[in-house]
C-alpha cells in the first residue's frame, strides 16, 4: 500500500517541480531543493517497499517504519493538494471576476500552478499562503530524511535486486485422503462428468480446458484430487499426470513432469522437451492436471497447448486457479466450475473430524454447541474448519474454547498463518494501487454489499488512481474493480439489465484478512463504542466507520487526535446532527458519508475541508438545503443528494465546483430545478436526473431551451426528465433543446401536463407538434412519454430508436391506436397504461397483410404491460396469414415471458399468445361491480389459454382470488 502511495506522491511531486521551473518562481524559501530532496528519498525508500510490506505481517518493528513513511506521505498528499487547490481557487476568482462567459476546466487535466507573485497574487494572501505550505514541504523533508536514514537498519532487500525471498507456495500432489473431505458431492458429479463427458468438437484446438475457479483455501485442489483419483476416472483415461504449477510458470518443468522415460529429450532447449511431450502423449486419451496456475501470458502456455495436441480424443486438462483471467487465456469458457463455500453443516463435520478426534463422548457433548459458534467464523472456508478443529484439538476446558469464540480471527496465531497465507500469496500478487483499493474495503462493515461505481466513486476520491495516458480515472477505476473480481476477492454479483456486474459482496474470512492487514488504518466502532476516547486516540486511523450511532456526532474527547482522518462514513444510524466543531477537527477528510440519516442542514463548515472529494447525504429526508460554503470545495468529485425528500434547492454558486464530475439528485421529488452555473462545469460526467420544468426555474428561468444552452449534456450521461410539456405550444422552442445531439443520452422522460389555459384540440395539435420537435438521439435507451394529448403516440423518430430496450407510454387518454412497435428491434420491456384503444390489430406488431418476407415482431420483447380499461379485442394472425406467401415466417414475441393485463372486456388472447406454458400470466379485471360466474368462466379460460394456471394472478372483486383447488 505505501509503496502505491508513494508512486502517486512521486507523479504529483513532478508535476509541482515541472510548473515551479516553468514559472521561474522564488518564493521566500527555496520549495524547489525541499521537493527534489523529498522526491530523492521517496525514491530511495521505494526501492526497498516491496520486501519491507513482506516483512510487515512478522515483524512489528518493519510495520512501526512503514507507517511513520505513510504518515509522512500522508502529510505530503495533504500539502500538495493545498498547493493546488490555492491555485484552483485563484482560477474561480478569476472567473468570477471575469463573468460567467469565462468557462474553466475543460476537460483538461488540472496542473499544478505556482502563481507569480507579481502578477497573480501581487502582494496578497496567495504569497502568504504558498509560504505557510513551503515551510511544511521543509518540515516533512526533514522528518523523510530521517525515515529514510532508519531504514538503512533493517537491511531491506532492494527490488533492484534478484533473488528477493518470494512468500512460500504450498506445493500439492495428487493424493488425498478422502475419509478428511466432507461435502462438494455435487461439485464432484459436475466434475466427472466434465472429464468422461463427450468430446466438444472443438478437437481442433487441443483437448478440452476445465477449470476450477475460486480463492485461496476454497478446496480447489481437493476437488481435483477427487475426481482425479475416482475410479471410473482412472479406468477411463490411458495417461494421468499431476503437475503442482504454481508461480512462476516453469513450462520446462511442466514438460519435465509429463515425459515418459522412453521419450526424455535430446537437448535442453525447449522445443527438443515440447517434441518429447508431444510423443509421450500421442495417441493416448490423456488426462492432465494442472494445479494452482497463476500466470495471464498465453506466450507461455501456447507452446505447451500445441505439444498437447497430439493426445487422443476425449483428452482433458484440468486446471486449478484464482484468477478468472487464466481460464480465459488456457480456453475454458463454458467448462468452469466456481467453487463456493461450504455448507454449515460439512464446515462442522469438518471440524468435529479434527477438534474432537479420540476425545472422550461426554466431553465432545460438552464443548459441540460452543464448536457450532466456533464454526460460524469459518465462513464456509474448509481451510478455516481444518485449521480451528485442529487448533481447538489442543484445548482442555471450556475457557479455552470460550476464549476463542471471542477473539478476532486475526488474534488468532493459526489462522494467521494457515487462513491467511493463501489470502496472502493473492494479495501480493496484485499491483500496489490495487491493493490500495482492496485495503480501502476494510473500513466497511462484514456482509456489506459494494455498489461498483460508488467503490469506484470512494477510491478516486481517496486518490488512488495514477494518469495512465490520458485515461479516465473511472475506466481505471472499472479496471481495477475487474480485477479483484478476476481474482476472486468478491463474490455474491448482482447484475443490471444489461448483464454487468452492478453490486457484490465480499467473503467473510477475506473481510477479515483485509481488516487484518488494514488494522492500523481502518476502524469500525458500533455504536455503545462510539464516545470512547480509547477507540479513537490515534493519529494512524485514516478511516473510520461509525455504527448504528444515533443522535449528534460532535466532538468527543476521542477524536482529539483523527489528525489524519481521510474518511468517515455511518451506517444505519440516525443521526441528526453533525457539529461544525466536528468539522473543524477534520481538515484532512476526504470522503464524507451520512447517508440513509436525518441530518438537518450541514454546518457551514463544511466549506473548510479543502481535501474533500465525496460526499454522501442520500436519503436524508430531513435535509432542506445544502449551505452556500459548500460551492468552496473546489476539489470535489462527487456529490450524492438522491432521494433526500425534502431539499428544495441547491447553491447559486455550484458552478464554482469546477472538478464536480458526478452529480446524483434522483427522486429529490421538492427540487424542481438546477442551479444554471451547473453548465459551466465542463467535467461533469454523471447527471443521474436533470429536469426542466417548463415555465418555472430559478430567477432567470429554466426552460426547456436552456438544454440546448448546455453543452455538458453532449458529453454527460444521466436521465433527462421535461415537465410540463403541455404548457409548451411552440414547437420551436421545443426543438432549441437538441435532444438529437446528446448521443450520451440513454434515459429520457416526456411528461406533457395539461396546461390550465390550454384548449383541448389546440392541445392535441401543439404536443404532436411538440413531441415530434424533441427527437432524442438514436442511442437512447429508456423513454416514457406521459399525459400526452395527441391521438396516436406515433413521433416520425420513433422507428429510429435502434437501441431502445424500455418503453412507457403513460395517461395517453387520447390515443386511439398504437404504434408498429414490435419494429423495434432490441425493446425488452413495454408498458401501456390509460389509452383510449379499443382494438390491437397486427399493425402494433409491425406486420403487413402482404408481407413476403419472414419476419420476428418484438424479437427481444420479455415483458409486456397493457393496462387500458376500454380495450376490447387483440386480434391474432391466423386470418393475415392467410395472405402472405407460404414460406414467410412469422415470429411474434418469441422471448415474451410476462404478460400484464388490464381490462373490463377483453375476452380472449390473440393466437399467437395461446399454448404458452412458461408466459406468466397476470389478469387485473377493471370491473368491481360484475361478479358472475360467467366472467369468471372467461378469465379462466384465459388463463387455460397460457396453459400456466398457478403462475396466473387473478385479481377479482378487490382482492385475489385463488386458483380454488386448481380443478374448477
Amino acid at each position: 500500500m505505501a509503496e502505491a502511495l508513494i508512486s502517486v506522491l512521486l507523479e504529483q511531486l513532478s508535476s509541482i517541480t515541472y510548473e515551479y521551473m516553468r514559472a521561474k518562481v522564488r518564493l521566500i524559501l527555496d520549495v524547489e531543493k525541499d521537493v527534489a530532496e523529498f522526491t530523492s528519498n521517496l525514491k530511495a525508500i521505494q526501492a526497498v517497499l516491496k520486501d519491507a510490506e513482506k516483512r510487515q505481517v512478522k515483524e512489528a518493528v518493519v510495520q512501526d517504519w512503514l507507517d511513520k513513511l505513510k504518515q509522512v506521505s500522508y502529510e505530503m498528499d495533504n500539502v500538495l493538494d493545498e498547493w493546488n487547490t490555492e491555485s484552483l481557487k485563484q482560477q474561480v476568482e478569476k472567473q468570477e471576476n471575469e463573468g460567467e462567459n469565462t468557462l474553466v476546466n475543460k476537460g483538461k487535466k488540472v496542473r499544478f500552478f505556482i502563481p507569480s507573485p507579481c502578477k497573480c497574487f501581487g502582494f496578497g494572501q496567495g504569497v502568504f499562503v504558498h509560504h505557510a505550505i513551503a515551510m511544511k514541504i521543509k518540515e516533512l523533508n526533514s522528518r523523510l530524511t530521517s525515515i529514510a536514514e532508519e531504514r538503512q537498519r533493517y537491511r531491506f532487500q532492494s527490488t533492484t535486486i534478484s533473488g528477493i525471498e518470494q512468500p512460500e507456495r504450498p506445493k500439492s500432489s495428487s493424493l488425498v485422503d478422502v475419509s478428511k473431505v466432507f461435502g462438494r458431492e455435487d461439485e464432484k458429479r459436475t466434475l466427472i462428468s466434465m472429464l468422461l463427458g463427450k468430446s466438444s468438437g472443438n478437437e481442433k484446438l487441443g483437448p478440452l480446458v476445465i477449470c476450477i475457479i475460486g480463492m485461496g483455501g476454497i478446496g480447489k485442489t481437493t476437488l481435483a484430487q477427487l475426481a482425479f483419483n475416482n475410479e471410473v476416472v482412472k479406468a477411463h483415461f490411458q495417461n494421468r499426470k499431476w503437475v503442482c504449477v504454481s508461480d512462476p510458470f516453469d513450462v520446462i518443468k511442466i514438460a519435465e513432469a509429463i515425459i515418459d522415460k522412453d521419450h526424455a529429450p535430446t537437448s535442453d532447449e525447449l522445443d527438443g522437451f515440447m517434441q518429447s511431450v508431444s510423443e509421450s502423449v500421442e495417441g493416448k486419451r490423456f488426462l492432465l492436471v494442472l494445479d494452482d496456475v497463476w500466470t495471464e501470458d498465453d506466450t507461455k502456455w501456447e507452446p505447451l497447448r500445441l505439444a498437447l495436441m497430439s493426445g487422443a480424443e476425449g483428452s482433458r486438462i484440468l486446471v486449478t486457479t484464482r484468477n478468472k483471467a487464466v481460464a480465459r487465456m488456457m480456453g475454458a469458457t463454458t467448462q468452469i466450475i466456481h467453487l463456493e463455500k461450504l455448507s454449515d453443516q460439512h464446515c462442522f463435520s469438518l471440524f468435529y473430524h479434527l477438534a474432537f478426534l479420540n476425545r472422550e463422548k461426554d466431553k465432545s457433548d460438552l464443548f459441540e454447541a460452543i464448536g457450532k459458534e466456533i464454526v460460524k467464523k469459518c465462513k464456509g472456508s474448509p481451510l478455516a474448519a481444518k485449521t480451528l478443529g485442529s487448533l481447538m484439538w489442543n484445548k482442555k476446558t471450556t475457557k479455552e474454547w470460550c476464549a476463542v469464540l471471542e477473539s478476532e480471527m486475526w488474534d488468532l496465531e493459526e489462522v494467521e498463518k494457515k487462513v491467511f497465507q493463501p489470502l496472502l500469496l493473492s494479495y501480493y500478487d496484485l499491483a500496489s494501487e490495487i491493493k490500495r483499493c482492496l485495503l480501502f474495503c476494510a473500513c466497511f462493515p462484514q456482509d456489506y454489499r459494494f455498489y461498483k461505481d460508488t467503490l469506484i466513486e470512494l477510491w478516486m476520491s481517496q486518490n488512488y488512481f495514477t494518469s495512465k495516458r490520458n485515461k479516465e480515472k473511472r475506466t481505471i477505476g472499472q479496471d481495477y474493480f475487474d480485477n479483484l473480481v478476476t481474482r476472486c476477492f468478491f463474490q455474491d454479483f448482482e447484475l443490471d439489465d444489461k448483464g454487468n456486474i452492478k453490486s457484490c459482496k465480499m467473503h467473510d474470512i477475506v473481510h477479515e484478512f483485509v481488516k487484518f492487514l488494514a488494522r492500523n488504518e481502518s476502524l469500525i466502532i458500533e455504536a455503545d463504542g462510539a464516545n470512547r476516547s480509547t477507540e479513537l486516540s490515534t493519529d494512524k486511523v485514516c478511516h473510520l466507520s461509525l455504527v448504528s450511532v444515533e443522535g449528534r456526532i460532535s466532538v468527543p474527547i476521542s477524536f482529539h487526535k483523527c489528525t489524519n482522518l481521510r474518511t468517515l462514513t455511518t451506517y444505519n444510524s440516525g443521526i441528526t446532527t453533525i457539529g461544525g466543531d466536528l468539522v473543524l477537527q477534520l481538515k484532512c477528510l476526504r470522503t464524507l458519508n451520512l447517508s440513509d440519516s436525518e441530518v438537518h442542514e450541514l454546518p457551514k463548515e463544511i466549506g473548510e475541508l479543502l481535501h474533500l472529494r465525496y460526499i454522501d447525504l442520500s436519503h436524508n429526508n430531513s435535509l432542506e438545503e445544502l449551505p452556500d460554503a459548500m460551492c468552496n470545495l473546489f476539489n470535489l468529485e462527487t456529490l450524492h443528494i438522491e432521494y433526500c425528500g425534502s431539499l428544495t434547492k441547491l447553491p447559486k454558486a455550484m458552478g464554482k465546483l469546477i472538478n464536480l464530475k458526478h452529480l446524483y439528485v434522483a427522486g429529490c421529488r421538492r427540487l424542481e430545478y438546477l442551479p444554471k452555473g451547473i453548465g459551466r462545469i465542463r467535467g461533469l460526467r454523471i447527471l443521474d436526473t436533470y429536469t426542466v420544468v417548463c415555465g418555472g426555474g430559478d430567477d432567470d428561468g429554466n426552460e426547456i431551451l436552456r438544454l440546448g444552452d448546455l453543452a455538458i449534456f453532449d458529453q454527460l450521461q444521466g436521465k433527462i426528465v421535461i415537465r410540463d410539456l403541455g404548457k409548451v405550444i411552440d414547437a420551436s422552442e421545443a426543438q432549441k433543446a437538441q435532444l438529437e445531439k446528446k448521443k450520451h443520452l440513454l434515459d429520457l422522460v416526456l411528461d406533457f401536463e395539461l396546461g390550465e389555459d390550454s384548449e383541448e384540440e389546440r392541445r392535441r395539435k401543439s404536443d404532436v407538434e411538440v413531441l415530434n420537435a424533441l427527437q432524442p438521439h438514436q442511442n437512447l435507451e429508456y423513454l416514457e412519454i406521459s399525459d400526452y394529448a395527441g391521438t396516436t403516440v406515433s413521433p416520425k423518430w420513433l422507428m429510429s430508436l435502434h437501441h431502445l430496450r424500455f418503453l412507457t407510454l403513460d395517461g395517453c387518454h387520447n390515443c386511439e391506436s398504437l404504434p408498429p412497435l414490435g419494429r423495434l428491434q432490441s425493446l425488452e420491456v413495454l408498458e401501456i397504461v390509460g389509452m383510449r384503444v379499443e382494438k390491437v390489430g397486427i399493425d402494433f406488431l409491425g406486420i403487413e397483410e402482404t408481407q413476403t418476407s419472414p419476419v420476428t415482431a418484438f424479437p427481444k420483447l420479455e415483458k409486456l404491460s397493457l393496462l387500458t380499461k376500454g380495450w376490447k379485442e387483440w386480434e391474432g394472425v391466423r386470418g393475415c396469414m392467410q395472405l402472405m406467401q407460404e414460406d414467410c415466417q412469422v415470429a411474434i414475441m418469441p422471448h415474451l415471458s410476462d404478460l400484464r393485463i388490464e381490462s373490463e372486456s377483453l375476452k380472449q388472447l390473440p393466437d399467437f399468445l395461446q399454448n404458452r406454458p412458461h408466459l406468466d400470466l397476470t389478469w387485473i379485471p377493471i370491473d368491481r361491480e360484475r361478479k358472475s360466474v360467467e366472467k369468471r368462466a372467461v378469465l379462466w379460460a384465459i388463463c387455460a389459454h397460457a396453459r400456466n394456471i398457478r403462475a396466473a394472478r387473478l385479481f377479482v372483486e378487490g382482492g385475489i382470488t385463488q386458483a380454488e383447488n386448481a380443478t374448477s
